[in-house]
Formats: C-alpha cells, sequence, structure tokens
C-alpha cells in the first residue's frame, strides 16, 4: 500500500503519515523505487496512533504503547501500565487546572453579574 492509498484509507494526510514515519509510529518499507510502502495492517496501526493520540498521549509514550496494541486494546508489557498512568495523571492534572480556572471565571461572572448595570461606559 503506498502512502497515498494509506491516506486515503485513513483520512491522515500523507504529510501527517509522513510525521508518524518521523515519530517512529510507522515503519513502512521502501520499494525499489523509492516509494514508501505499507503491510495491510498499517490502517488499523494509524487507527489506534489517532486514538491515542486523541486521549492526550504525546507521541514518544506511543511509540512506547504501540508493541503492545492488539486488535482489542493495549496488552500488559513492559511500560504499559506505567505509560498509561502517566497519562492519566496528566489529564487529572489537567482537570484540576480546568476546573480550577472555571471556577475563577464563575466568580468573575457572578461579580458582573452582581454589579449594577450602568449603559455609560
Amino acid at each position: 500500500m503506498l502512502i497515498g492509498e494509506l491516506s486515503r484509507a485513513t483520512g491522515v494526510p500523507p504529510r501527517l503519515l509522513r510525521y508518524y514515519e518521523e515519530q517512529g509510529l510507522l515503519v513502512p518499507h521502501r520499494d525499489s523505487n523509492g516509494y514508501r510502502g505499507y503491510p495491510d495492517s498499517a490502517p488499523a496501526r494509524v487507527a489506534r496512533i489517532r486514538e491515542l493520540l486523541a486521549a492526550g498521549l504525546p507521541t514518544r509514550d506511543i511509540r512506547e504503547l504501540l508493541p503492545c496494541a492488539t486488535d482489542s486494546g493495549l496488552q500488559h508489557c513492559d511500560h504499559s501500565r506505567k505509560v498509561v498512568g502517566d497519562g492519566l495523571n496528566r489529564l487529572d492534572d489537567q482537570i484540576a487546572e480546568l476546573t480550577r480556572r472555571r471556577e475563577l471565571l464563575a466568580k468573575q461572572r457572578d461579580a458582573v453579574l452582581a454589579a449594577p448595570f450602568d449603559p455609560a461606559p
């Protein structure tokens, strides 16, 4: 499968597929003419990469997890538990920070609503 075919099959632009290759997430073979060739399993691998990126994992973590990937999810291997746990901890920290910001903004909104209305700037 050529990069254009993989792009059409996954909806991922060729440039992004090349980025995945640079990051060590996709490993194509090179045909005699120099074209990138991908195995039939590449669309599923790209889908898994997209899923893990959407979950907030950086590419360095995804690179560690991909050898643990199966059709039904991630199996336990050397670092999978730690990588996923660290990702969850980062998300929890981000949620806590967003919650704090929301509370600050809600206080500002409440203060604005409680203030007397003055139409003059």
